[in-house]
């Protein structure tokens, strides 16, 4: 996959492969074009007006930019989890779990829609937490909560991936362990994809990673991918074991 802004181009050939049921981490200096591919694997990318790209997203063995797939089927099919929390915040909890299907088309009667409710609330580890206020906006929950919210809302169009954008960037630490372990705990279920800055935040979540670097001016491109444990403790290239061993970015 390679991708422009205008006449700028921004990733150069990334080809990667995401095995389902893992999390595959995304990691690298800012500006080196991972938050770009994470965009690009759900049809986000070309919302902007001056983007385009080459190359294609397989998913189970279709291309989800081929012209004769809706570009609605392939974001139900690949939810997005952004580094700020943003539920509708003057919508209930119970409104904005389920303010997807009405967008992606997704048909449910009433008692299907309240088990939903409950089920992505409790894959997204927080309907303990909700359970007798889901009338409450979704805005008034903290950082943490509004971001587990939105993985509830993504949750509940059953994708089988998930791409997650630096989403603890914003949050506590206390928060952010909340996220992670709900991150361990979807991953069997569905295979996600995050954009993270903090290393160990990579080592501890993910089961393999790719290493984006941009050098000089050049287009983002990945310097090494493979098993997380072995590229943290033995990577192949210099490059990556000074980036991971925090020498630069």
């Amino acid at each position: 996959m390679s991708a422009w802004f205008g006449t700028h181009k921004v990733l150069d050939r990334v080809s990667l492969t995401m095995p389902a049921g893992r999390v595959t981490a995304l990691i690298g200096p800012s500006g080196c074009g991972k938050s770009t591919f994470l965009r690009i694997l759900n049809r986000m990318h070309e919302l902007v007006p001056s983007a385009a790209l080459a190359g294609e997203v397989l998913l189970d063995g279709g291309d989800i930019y081929d012209p004769a797939r809706r570009v609605t089927d392939a974001r139900r099919r690949i939810g997005m989890v952004f580094q700020k929390p943003n539920p509708f915040p003057a919508m209930s909890i119970h409104d904005n779990v389920l303010a997807g299907l009405g967008l992606t088309g997704v048909k449910a009667n009433r008692s299907e829609r309240e088990e939903l409710v409950e089920v992505s609330l409790t894959r997204a580890g927080l309907w303990r937490e909700v359970k007798d206020r889901l009338s409450a906006p979704g805005g008034g929950l903290s950082g943490g909560q509004q971001q587990r919210l939105c993985i509830a809302r993504s949750l509940a169009v059953r994708p089988g991936v998930l791409l997650m954008d630096e989403p603890c960037s914003a949050l506590d630490p206390t928060s952010t362990r909340r996220i992670e372990e709900t991150i361990g705990e979807l991953s069997s279920e569905v295979t996600i994809v995050i954009v993270t800055h903090n290393m160990q935040q990579a080592a501890r979540v993910s089961q393999q990673c790719a290493f984006f670097l941009a050098e000089a001016g050049t287009p983002g491109f990945v310097v090494e991918r493979g098993d997380t444990e072995a590229m943290f403790s033995h990577p192949t290239d210099p490059r990556t074991a000074d980036y991971v061993n925090g020498r630069f970015g």
